[in-house]
């Protein structure tokens, strides 16, 4: 039977949170170690995987009653991430290194890894033993498989949208069948 107000929330069991629990995690261990604390790019590149992961727990708890509000935070969840992967680009430039190419040795092993583990500690504890430039590149490649988790899950709620449409459709339908049902 349709709900009016659906409970939904459980925003740990997406693969899309998983994986930004994992970015923040990692790129505050990145700042710690591999940055100044007095560099403004700090703040900034913490507060940035900090929305991506954010935006995914107040977009999914919003969804219950708005589906506009649940995709406007999933997007902003989205640009946050794309903020935070042009820092870590900005720190390999600088520091003389290269940004792993799509299909290279190195990006397609981190991918693989990416798709395997969804725990913070594994790539933590993975990155303790790297360098700067190999922490960064890690970072990267996991938020872009974070960015196109939340692609397929924008893409999948447009669906539902579509389908069923939002909360004030739902509200019309049960009211509707509420008061068909009383005849």
């Amino acid at each position: 039977m349709e709900q009016l107000i659906p409970h939904r929330g459980d925003y740990k069991s997406l693969l899309s949170y998983q994986k930004t629990d994992v970015i923040y995690r990692l790129t505050y261990f990145f700042c710690q170690r591999f940055l100044q604390s007095s560099d403004r790019t700090v703040d900034q590149m913490i507060q940035a995987a900090r929305s991506g992961k954010q935006n995914i727990i107040e977009g999914t708890a919003a969804s219950s009653t708005s589906s506009k509000s649940e995709i406007f935070l999933l997007n902003v969840a989205k640009a946050s991430l794309k903020e935070l992967v042009e820092d870590y680009e900005d720190y390999i430039k600088t520091r003389g290194g290269k940004v792993w190419e799509f299909g290279s040795k190195e990006n397609s092993a981190m991918r693989r890894l990416g798709l395997q583990h969804s725990d913070a500690d594994y790539f933590v504890d993975l990155a303790s033993t790297r360098s700067g430039l190999v922490v960064a590149n890690m970072a990267i490649v996991l938020i872009k498989q974070a960015d196109y988790l939340l692609y397929k899950q924008l893409k999948r709620l447009e669906e539902d949208f579509l389908k069923d449409g939002g909360f004030s459709e739902r509200m019309y339908r049960l009211r509707k069948k509420k008061r068909d049902d009383d005849k």
